[in-house]
């Protein structure tokens, strides 16, 4: 029986850094993968089809949904995004841990439909923080960034639904803290039980 990975959703306002947490966690943990959403939004500048995002148009997403092809969507900022249900299945089933980076609205669908899905949400320092960060990307203009701080404290009022909470201040703090939770899920008892299955079965023979 092959052993079955965890699954987890990392959400955050945009601007707390996720992503960067994120692939900067794949290069410290082996055996763990992020999912590439579909989304309808316009694809932006450096970004590649497939690997950033599956990018689609409404039509091809609204088909998918039909077909119940999602894990989780959600309309984000007027755009769609989904995570494909058939992806997640079979890397979980295969042992590979899968992380979600999804906000709490699709982190809150997956957490219904997978109780055991690990939910960690990830804060900025302060709201002046966020806020630079989201400047400095320089992708947006001034009336798309005060739309997004504003959907930002309705994102951040959400942080109760997860299981772990991280404050992205000094980011390898934050980093180190996400490994921790890694870490810490696949030691838990049921996880062992599967990867140390001889070792539990010699010493209590």
């Amino acid at each position: 029986m092959s052993q079955t990975g965890t699954l987890y959703t990392v959400s955050a306002p945009s601007g707390a850094g996720k992503t960067s947490l994120v692939d900067a966690l794949l290069k410290r943990c082996p055996g763990i993968r992020v999912s590439v959403s579909h989304t309808t939004r316009p694809i932006r500048p450096g970004e590649e089809d497939g690997v950033n995002y599956h990018f689609t148009d409404e039509e091809t997403f609204s088909g998918m949904l039909a077909r119940e092809e999602f894990l989780e969507h959600a309309r984000v900022f007027g755009n769609l995004y989904g995570t494909s249900r058939v992806w997640v299945e079979r890397e979980l089933h295969s042992g590979t841990d899968v992380i979600l980076e999804i906000d709490w609205q699709g982190a809150r669908q997956v957490k219904r439909l997978l109780p055991d899905t690990c939910a960690i949400f990830i804060m900025p320092p302060s709201r002046e923080t966020l806020e630079q960060r989201l400047n400095t990307r320089g992708q947006d203009d001034a009336g798309v960034i005060a739309g997004r701080m504003a959907e930002a404290v309705e994102e951040m009022s959400h942080y109760p639904d997860g299981d772990y909470l991280v404050v992205n201040d000094d980011f390898q703090q934050a980093l180190d803290e996400l490994q921790a939770i890694i870490v810490s899920q696949r030691l838990r008892t049921r996880r062992q039980q599967q990867a140390l299955k001889p070792l539990l079965r010699d010493l209590l023979a």
